[in-house]
């Protein structure tokens, strides 16, 4: 940290470093994909098996008319696919296809570098970040999520 770089050795240091990590993050994943979206990048990391639709809006914090242009979206790119719930045929149950699960890997692979480049941390940092990150997200879940979350 360069000289000056200190807000208040506080709460003003921790804001501006999770502000930082976002946009750091959000610009590496961006390169990789810059087709797609945010709302899309993280449309995918939430689709790690299949969702209805509606569990997905509530997920996500989203309308479901959001939902649906993201899934109309996606899937016109062969990302996902609809199909009927078994459970309740009138319910449309969102899946990654085999495009879709491939393109998560990757992108999942390239976050887990963009993490790693961003922090510049050593292996046993980033696991209690990880750690400390799963509790935070934990926590803030519990209490509801903030309201205009963008995923």
């Amino acid at each position: 940290m360069s000289e000056g770089d200190e807000i208040d050795g506080g709460g003003g240091d921790m804001l501006l470093g999770v502000a930082l990590l976002y946009w750091a993050l959000h610009e590496r994943l961006e390169r990789l994909e810059p087709e797609l979206s945010k709302q899309e990048h993280l449309f995918l990391v939430r689709l790690s098996a299949p969702r209805r639709m509606g569990d997905l809006a509530r997920l996500m914090q989203a309308l479901p008319s959001t939902v649906t242009a993201l899934a109309d979206g996606l899937e016109a790119r062969g990302l996902i696919a609809r199909r009927r719930d078994p459970e309740d045929r009138r319910v449309w149950l969102l899946d990654l296809t085999e495009a879709g699960r491939a393109r998560r890997e990757d992108m999942l692979a390239h976050a887990d570098r963009a993490i790693r480049e961003a922090t510049g941390l050593p292996e046993a940092d980033l696991d209690r970040f990880a750690a400390l990150l799963t509790r935070i997200r934990h926590h803030i879940r519990a209490d509801g999520l903030p309201k205009g979350l963008p995923f």
